[in-house]
C-alpha cells in the first residue's frame, strides 16, 4: 500500500504542503493540482489510485470534477470543504464522492482516512474474484441488480447510482434480511475500522430511496430498523 499513487488536488499552497509532506512521509507517491482542469488532466494521465479533492477551486470547481471523475473512472474520492454546511457535503457524495473531511482537520485523521479507504479498494478488487457464488443477476420485485455490470435497473428502466451507493444496495441485497448498525456499515462498505460520520450511512440511504422505493417516504425493500440500523427485504 505504500507504493499507492494519490492525487491531491488543492489551491491553498500551504496546505497543499502539508498534506503532500505528509503522504509522502508514509509513503504515498504524491501528484499535486492546483486547479480542477489541471486535476482532471492529471487524473487521466497518471491514473491515481485515490484522490483527495478540494470543492472550492479555481477554472473548475471539485463538484464538477467529481462528477466528470465518476464518469470515467472509479477511483476513491475523498472532498475536502472548508464549509461545514450539510449540503455540500450531500452534494459531494451525491456525485459520487467516498467521504468528506471539513477542515480545519487533524493531520492523524486525514491519513487514517487516506489508509482506509485504500484499504477498502483493495478488499473491493480481491473480493471481486471471489463473488461468483453470488448470482451475477438478482431480481427482488421490480428491480434488477447485476452485480457484474454495476447497473441496477426497476420495471426496465436503468436507475443511475454513484459507485458507493451502488456498493451499499448491492451489500444489503447479498445480506437481505439482516439488520446492519451505521457504524457496521461504514466498516463493511465504506471500509472504516475507526467509528467514522454515521450521517454519511444516512445520507446514502435516502438518497438510494429515492432512486429505488417506488414511494420512499414509506419504503418496501430499505428499512430502517428503529434503534438499530437498517436492513433490505424483499
Amino acid at each position: 500500500m505504500g507504493s499507492s499513487k494519490i492525487l491531491v488536488v488543492e489551491d491553498d499552497q500551504n496546505l497543499l504542503d502539508v498534506l503532500k509532506y505528509n503522504l509522502a512521509k508514509e509513503g504515498y507517491d504524491v501528484l499535486t493540482a492546483a486547479d480542477g482542469v489541471e486535476a482532471l488532466d492529471t487524473a487521466r494521465s497518471k491514473k491515481p489510485d485515490l484522490i483527495v479533492l478540494d470543492i472550492m477551486l479555481p477554472r473548475m470547481d471539485g463538484l464538477e470534477v467529481c462528477r466528470i471523475l465518476r464518469r470515467e473512472m472509479t477511483v476513491p474520492i475523498l472532498m475536502l470543504t472548508a464549509k461545514a454546511e450539510e449540503t455540500d457535503k450531500v452534494v459531494g457524495l451525491e456525485l459520487g464522492a467516498d467521504d468528506y473531511m471539513t477542515k480545519p482537520f487533524s493531520i492523524r485523521e486525514f491519513l487514517a482516512r487516506i489508509r482506509a479507504m485504500l484499504r477498502r479498494a483493495e478488499m473491493m478488487i480481491a473480493a471481486s474474484s471471489a463473488q461468483e457464488a453470488i448470482p451475477s443477476l438478482i431480481k427482488v420485485g421490480e428491480l434488477e441488480i447485476d452485480l457484474a455490470r454495476h447497473t441496477v435497473s426497476r420495471s426496465g428502466t436503468l436507475i443511475e447510482l454513484s459507485p458507493k451507493e451502488f456498493d451499499l444496495l448491492a451489500f444489503l441485497i447479498k445480506n437481505r434480511g439482516q439488520v446492519f448498525s451505521r457504524d457496521q456499515l461504514l466498516e463493511k462498505v465504506w471500509g472504516y475500522d475507526y467509528a467514522g460520520d454515521t450521517r454519511t450511512v444516512d445520507v446514502h440511504i435516502r438518497w438510494l430511496r429515492q432512486k429505488i422505493e417506488a414511494d420512499p417516504a414509506t419504503p418496501g425493500h430499505l428499512l430502517t430498523v428503529r434503534g438499530i440500523g437498517y436492513k433490505f427485504e424483499g
